[in-house]
Formats: C-alpha cells, structure tokens, sequence
C-alpha cells in the first residue's frame, strides 16, 4: 500500500524479456537507499505495485507480467525513460496523500497542461468505464501521484498540479497526449459498487 506521494524519480536502465512469455524485466535506478530495501518488498513504479527481485547500491530490478504490461504504459518503458517511484508505506508513516494500492485501473493521457496562476492545469482523459468512480475534491492517482480532483467532465478531468509536485515527479516533464497509469480512489469504487447493489 501507498499514499501516492512521490520520494523519487527513477531512470530504467535497462529492459530485457522476462521469465515468461510476454514478460519484461526493467532494472531501475534509485536515489532510495536499497540497504533498507528488501528482496521481495513492493516500490510503486509510476503508480504500479511492482516486486523487487535484485538490488544493488543504486538500483534495482522487477518484473512485469504480459497481463500488466497490457493494462498499464509500462510497456512503452525503455532505457532512459524517467518513472515516479514510492517505497510501500509502512504502520506509523505519515499518509500524505491518499490509500494507493498500486493497482492500475486503466492507461489515459493527458489531454492538455495549462499554466493557472503558480500552478499548472492538467486535463487528463480516463477510459470511459472509470469515469463514474471520478468526482470534484475527490482523489486519483495519476503515475502514482496523488492529485486532487477539481471537476470532472465526461470522461475527462481536471486538476492542479502546484510547482513542487511539478519539481519532484514526472509530471514536471509531461507534455500533452502521453499516457499516464490511472488508478481511482478505492472508497469511490466501492461507494459506487454499493450503490449498484441498491439499485438491484
């Protein structure tokens, strides 16, 4: 579990075919000090619960299966490119942001960024089948970065993102129609799954 609060920028270094068919393997490096980190723990890579399975002094390496790398963007990955990373949380750590699991619920992108006062405006636009679970002053995960909603239109929403966030995760070098890893608030989920029940 995560709170969707981003502790650094990793780099893939490199990206190799899995165990299994359809399966990558992407070795990462961290500023995280990997001493404290052990086989087998959970880090969020862009908003996507991942095992590590190798570690060294500044990187480590997981593993992704053909079915996440379908439902995610983390099949665009390659070498160079720059993911959102947070340690799982751990009982007595400050939650920050909002319950993350780290599981994606769908890929959308980004429609448009517009700079609003000392913040920027991100438009993003979700898979139709999320957009019921999205509400204003709700939460998202966006890359793995908690973000409040200010309104939701359609199957698009809006939110903005303040300098510091914009300085310590991707979203600072994001640009207008790229993916983004989705995951929606687990209370709206099941808000929304017993309200279908009520209506049976």
């Amino acid at each position: 579990m995560f709170t969707g609060i981003v502790s650094d920028i990793g780099e893939i270094v490199s990206v190799t075919p899995g165990g299994k068919t359809g399966d990558r393997r992407f070795v990462v490096r961290t500023r995280h000090d990997m001493k404290a980190v052990t086989l087998g723990a959970s880090i969020a890579c862009s908003g996507c619960c991942l095992t590590v399975t190798e570690k060294g002094p500044d990187r480590f390496t997981v593993e992704a299966s053909g079915e996440t790398l379908e439902k995610t963007h983390l099949g665009d990955w390659q070498r160079g490119t720059r993911i959102n990373l947070e340690l799982s949380l751990k009982l007595g750590d400050e939650l920050g942001g909002h319950l993350v699991y780290g599981h994606v619920d769908g890929v959308g992108k980004i429609v448009s960024t517009t700079p609003e006062g000392g913040s920027i405006r991100f438009v993003f636009e979700a898979p139709a089948d999320l957009a019921r679970f999205m509400a204003a002053k709700g939460s998202i995960a966006v890359d793995g970065v908690s973000l409040t909603v200010n309104e939701v239109t359609g199957n698009r929403v809006g939110v903005n993102v303040i300098s510091h966030t914009l300085a310590v995760t991707t979203l600072g070098q994001a640009q207008a129609g790229q993916p983004v890893n989705l995951e929606v608030d687990m209370l709206a989920r099941y808000v929304a799954r017993l309200l279908e029940h009520g209506k049976a």
